[in-house]
């Protein structure tokens, strides 16, 4: 399961906002999408949404594993997603999805998926304190118990998965303020407050992204009002939640993203 031990490593794990199935997948779908050797101009959000329609990717457990493939070859990658609360995924009988693993798949790395997938259904199967995470307060909390379950996977038990799983463990011990950033990228939390009488209000604590957006062009709260994301510079703007507020003013949750 290296592909989860890269998401880990590189950032991209994430807490869901609320228990939106469509908009949990556009956030993550966007996450993989700011990755910088991700072929230019990939839809991984229309993928994954389209594919989404014809058949419904949870696989039981509170665990859900969307994918899209691409015709290009390259590394699988994936995105974690954990809902504090769960999402109602759509899957008669099934408990609601808390841990939302999503994968791009290029056309040289079918069979690969295919085994991490196998893989990790019967990890979670062999221990139900991995399936739903309810007593998970945190994200630290949720990548703790990601190690575990994947060194309870048997063909990771190399010595360099080790050393890796060690350099996690380090890391996610460690108490963080703000912009997080493991390895491959950057990811700050930032809120925009929008209107159609005002000039955007851009609060965040890094002063470079600051800057950039103040000076952003007025699109910016369209974008991410209709599009969930918007590229600012070297960075993408991800859409989190949107609260309405008196006055047509609108608070975006967000998160800034861009190569560390």
């Amino acid at each position: 399961m290296d592909s989860i031990l890269d998401a880990l490593q590189e950032g991209r794990l994430l807490e869901l906002p609320d228990n939106d199935k469509e908009r949990s997948l556009q956030l993550l779908a966007h996450l993989i999408e700011a990755i910088p050797s991700l072929p230019a101009g990939t839809d991984v959000a229309g993928l994954i949404l389209a594919r989404e329609k014809t058949a419904n990717t949870s696989v039981g457990m509170g665990w859900a594993c969307p994918h899209a493939r691409i015709p290009s070859e390259g590394d699988l990658t994936c995105a974690i997603g954990w809902s504090p609360m769960g999402i109602d995924y759509g899957a008669p009988g099934e408990p609601p999805v808390r841990i939302v693993v999503m994968y791009l798949v290029p056309d040289n790395q079918k069979n690969h998926y295919l085994k991490e997938v196998s893989t990790l259904v019967k990890a979670l199967r062999s221990d139900s304190g991995f399936q739903h995470l309810e007593s998970a307060t945190d994200l630290n909390m949720v990548r703790h118990r990601l190690l575990d379950l994947v060194g309870a996977a048997k063909e990771i038990a190399g010595p360099d998965a080790r050393a890796r799983m060690i350099q996690l463990e380090t890391l996610v011990s460690a108490p963080t303020a703000r912009g997080v950033g493991l390895a491959g990228m950057l990811i700050e939390p930032l809120s925009i407050i929008a209107g159609p009488a005002i000039k955007p209000v851009v609060l965040t604590q890094n002063r470079e992204l600051h800057a950039l957006l103040l000076g952003a062009h007025p699109g910016l709260a369209e974008a991410l009002g209709q599009q969930g994301s918007q590229e600012s510079g070297p960075w993408r703007i991800l859409k989190r939640a949107a609260t309405p507020f008196q006055g047509d003013l609108v608070l975006y949750d967000c998160l800034a993203v861009r190569p560390a």
